[in-house]
């Protein structure tokens, strides 16, 4: 029985028929589960490897790389806070703080609810806008603890519809684009196989 939900089984496969190499779905797969679950599962990462041709020890290798992706629940809300240097000068440090005191936990940690996580970011990428708060990977373009308060109220009340649940990429699936036969795909990699063996004799 498939981890995934048949909607997200469906999807998890269309994504592998558009990569040449089955593994090269890998860390799209990924976020496809966390979408599903919030986090990776040993269920999901064991799939993820049979889709994908790989070994489960592989993707838990590639899991554990990111800090992007997680293997134990987090809250529906993810708060980045960037403590990298320009942000560490323009008061990171005191904005991680200031969140870990109006949740009432550490970074790394969960609230009782299952609301909020909160984590210790590296550069966000948004140096200019300093210090950067991210909530589920969105700039939230947070920079006085005043506004993260106001954020995180709005948050808890649910007034944010902007801001998906964690996990979720995307929102809209594409209905135009590339599209993959998998018939033509197969053909093609079977292609590929046979100039590659043809170059190594």
């Amino acid at each position: 029985m498939s981890a995934f939900s048949p909607e997200m089984r469906t999807r998890a496969e269309q994504l592998v028929a558009v990569y040449p190499q089955r593994r090269s779905a890998l860390i799209p797969l990924c976020h496809l589960a966390q979408e599903q679950e919030g986090y990776l599962t040993e269920a999901l990462m064991i799939e993820i490897a049979e889709l994908t041709g790989v070994t489960p020890a592989e993707v838990r290798g590639t899991v554990t790389f990111y800090d992007m992706l997680h293997t134990e629940p987090v809250g529906r809300y993810v708060v980045s806070v960037c403590t990298n240097i320009a942000c560490l000068l323009a008061g990171g440090q005191e904005m991680l703080e200031h969140a870990e005191g109006k949740l009432g936990i550490r970074a790394g940690g969960t609230t009782q609810d299952g609301r909020f996580t909160i984590e210790e970011a590296e550069c966000l990428a948004d140096c200019d806008i300093a210090p950067c708060v991210q909530v589920n990977s969105r700039f939230v373009r947070t920079t006085t603890t005043d506004a993260l308060d106001s954020l995180i109220d709005e948050l808890s009340s649910g007034d944010r519809s902007d801001i998906p649940p964690h996990g979720t990429l995307i929102r809209v699936q594409r209905s135009v684009g590339l599209v993959a036969d998998p018939k033509e795909v197969e053909a093609q990699r079977t292609k590929v196989r046979l100039a590659d063996s043809k170059a190594s004799s």
